[in-house]
Formats: structure tokens, sequence, C-alpha cells
């Protein structure tokens, strides 16, 4: 699959969109066998969208940070993230 030089750009969940794509192209388009990877997908999705919103509303441009950013953003989350059992 080519990239789109933009993609990683304006699409943080670009990672799970792929493996989404290549569940189902290697399982023969049963979406029920690749559930996993499009819960996955959708949760990265709900958290970058967050972000976001939460600097837009903080007025920080650009809306989506960086990509050299986004793992730092993340590390930070996860540390103040509950713990679910």
């Amino acid at each position: 699959m080519s990239r789109n030089l933009d993609a990683e750009r304006t699409n943080p969940c670009l990672k799970e969109q792929e493996l989404s794509f290549k569940c189902l192209s290697q399982n023969n388009f049963e979406h029920e066998k690749c559930e996993v990877y499009f819960a996955n997908y959708n949760k990265c999705k709900d958290f970058w969208n967050k972000v976001r919103l939460e600097r837009r509303r903080n007025g920080i441009e650009p809306y989506l940070p960086p990509v050299e950013d986004r793992a730092r953003i993340k590390a930070e989350y996860m540390k103040t993230k509950p713990q679910t059992p």
C-alpha cells in the first residue's frame, strides 16, 4: 500500500487504519474477524479528536499536534489515565 506523504501528518491513526485494512484483506473482508482492530482504531480516533478539541478550546495551533509531539502526548495521557482492571 503506497502511503500519501501527508497521511501521517493529517491522520494520527494511520497505523491503526492500515492494520484494520490489512486484517480485512487477510480475512476475506469478514468484519467479525477484525473487530479488535476496528475497536482500536475507534479508540484512537476518539482520543485524537478529544486532543484536537481541547487544543482548539485553548487556542493552541495547530489543533492536531505535530507528528513529533504525539508520542509524548499519548505517554502523558497514559500516566494520568485511571487503570481499568
